[in-house]
């Protein structure tokens, strides 16, 4: 059994997802809840959880501030909001779960099952604490960390150090200045988005790439990009004004 508990300020929400955990997730067993950030603090410190359910907007205090205030981060969460635009896209740049309201039970099921196998391999929680700081220091982009899932572990790695990333099907691969390549299974679509401020363009369905290591734009029927390490990357027909925009 995984000890969790739930804060959120409304109580029909914290009944609601009681029951959900009971029905569909019968490895949870909710052992406190909270209505409030001070007294989400306080369960967590006296119940030592090892899953919080976490409303974002509450009156007062968020639960974004309440997770910046606790000085351990040994659990896994999964972060429960209805809207935060600069709030989600930071969740999904550091690979932190979330479910929005209302919720979907096939979703719930997917976030528990993957916090239950990152509650066996580990003891602190690094996308959290990567979350934390990218909402601490949101306008110093510079420190910004990209958090890739990879199979075996998760990678944090400064968007200025990403080459260009490439998809296949369902994965994307992320080429690196240290010569590495690094696969997650996220489509590309997802890191477009979140990868948007960094300077990355996509040139083809395919490709993305950083502008700052384009050497060169070979023109013709769409053409293709040669970057600084070498690499050739195709440009689609509907990309060239884009890309003109943003090059010229």
């Amino acid at each position: 059994m995984i000890n969790a508990v739930i804060i959120d300020d409304e109580s029909n929400n914290i009944d609601n997802l009681e029951g959900l955990l009971k029905k569909y997730c019968p490895q949870i067993e909710v052992t406190g809840t909270a209505m409030n950030a001070d007294e989400g603090a306080a369960l967590i410190k006296k119940l030592q959880p090892k899953l919080i359910f976490l409303d974002i907007q509450m009156p007062g205090k968020s639960g974004f501030d309440m997770l910046s205030e606790l000085q351990d981060h040994s659990f896994e969460i999964i972060l429960i909001t209805a809207y935060d635009q600069y709030g989600i896209k930071a969740i999904k740049f550091s690979a932190v779960d979330y479910l929005l309201k209302p919720l979907d039970i096939e979703e719930l099921k997917k976030a528990v099952q993957k916090a239950g196998q990152r509650i066996k391999e580990r003891m602190q929680n690094h996308e959290l604490e990567n979350l934390l700081q990218l909402l601490k220091n949101r306008e110093e982009k510079s420190t910004h960390k990209l958090a890739l899932p990879a199979i075996k572990e998760t990678r944090f790695v400064s968007p200025k150090d990403i080459i260009r990333c490439e998809s296949s099907n369902t994965y994307t691969g992320f080429y690196i200045t240290t010569g590495e390549k690094i696969v997650v299974s996220r489509p590309i679509y997802e890191y477009e988005e979140l990868l948007s401020d960094f300077g990355f363009i996509r040139c083809h369905q395919s490709h993305l790439v950083n502008k700052e290591y384009i050497k060169s734009w070979v023109k013709g029927d769409g053409g293709y990009l040669i970057m600084q390490n070498g690499d050739e990357i195709p440009v689609s027909k509907n990309k060239k004004d884009v890309l003109a925009r943003v090059l010229i």
